[in-house]
């Protein structure tokens, strides 16, 4: 029972990863600008990944130091992208 709850939540993870991955693909077809395009797919990316590592850390818990690691790496680069993202994109002059 526990088992079979288990592998139904892993592939729902894995699933939601899946399609937010494309979902965050969509938004590049559309007349937006370049950054809200950019960061539509950061982010949906970023949480795809996550629950895609999340899925497969309740289908291999053996490997749970490596998954947590992968987790704690996505939500730092996502993060560390976006500042300098934003920062390269400012309009004033004092970036230098």
């Amino acid at each position: 029972m526990i088992n079979a709850l288990t592998n139904s939540l892993s592939y729902g993870l894995i699933g939601i990863g899946i399609v937010l991955w494309f979902w965050g693909t969509w938004p590049l077809l559309g007349h937006r600008s370049v950054l809200f395009k950019l960061h539509s797919l950061s982010v949906a990316d970023t949480l795809g990944s996550m629950a895609i590592t999340l899925g497969l850390l309740l289908r291999i818990p053996r490997e749970w130091p490596l998954l947590v690691l992968a987790l704690i790496s996505l939500a730092i680069w996502n993060t560390v992208l976006g500042y300098v993202l934003a920062y390269c994109s400012s309009q004033g002059e004092d970036n230098a």
